[in-house]
């Protein structure tokens, strides 16, 4: 990290292309040729063969002797096994973003009885969302989305909540949007 305490902006082209090349075999779920990653990418055949060779002896893709072909090799789970995909330190940012620009209350709930949840869910899937109107207290009116893990499996419900006179529903129906817009970011990040 740079010491203005931010990240530096200046990108290195060939780590570049190496993520570039990455991400085609991810995204073809099935092996590639140089020629076919070359096509995808743009990027020079010689240079990809260049830094697919890089790749293999790091054990992030896998030569296929039999096919001359790429696959993802297994050091990408390696890799991806040491990430921390804690729901609760990837939603805190977008919590923060919520209650500043809404200037309420938000809350990331783990669901502790997933049949229950589930049975709910199937009843406002098709809607997107859901609200209280003094469910919980006569004057606390709430609106909440699911926020999705691998499958398309509930992992966590992102919600706001404030005060029937100030959160009224149409704020609510406002609130919904942006709520939806960082439900799929956190979904996106796990």
């Amino acid at each position: 990290m740079a010491r203005t305490g931010r990240p530096a902006t200046r990108h290195v082209a060939a780590v570049q292309r190496a993520i570039a090349i990455l991400n085609e075999l991810a995204a073809a779920r099935t092996e590639l040729g140089t020629n076919e990653i070359a096509r995808r990418t743009g990027i020079n055949v010689s240079t990809i063969s260049r830094i697919l060779a890089t790749l293999a002896g790091g054990g992030l893709v896998d030569h296929v002797a039999s096919t001359g072909r790429y696959r993802i090799g297994v050091g990408i789970v390696r890799l991806a096994s040491a990430v921390d995909l804690d729901i609760r330190s990837l939603a805190r940012p977008h919590l923060e973003e919520l209650s500043m620009r809404l200037g309420e209350t938000a809350t990331l709930s783990v669901c502790p009885d997933r049949a229950v949840l589930e049975a709910d869910l199937a009843a406002i899937r098709d809607k997107g969302w859901a609200q209280a109107i003094g469910e919980r207290e006569e004057d606390l009116n709430a609106v909440a989305v699911p926020v999705l893990g691998r499958g398309g499996k509930l992992a966590a419900i992102l919600g706001v909540q404030g005060p029937a006179v100030r959160f009224s529903p149409r704020a609510m129906r406002t609130a919904v949007e942006l709520l939806s817009e960082k439900a799929a970011q956190i979904s996106a990040a796990m």
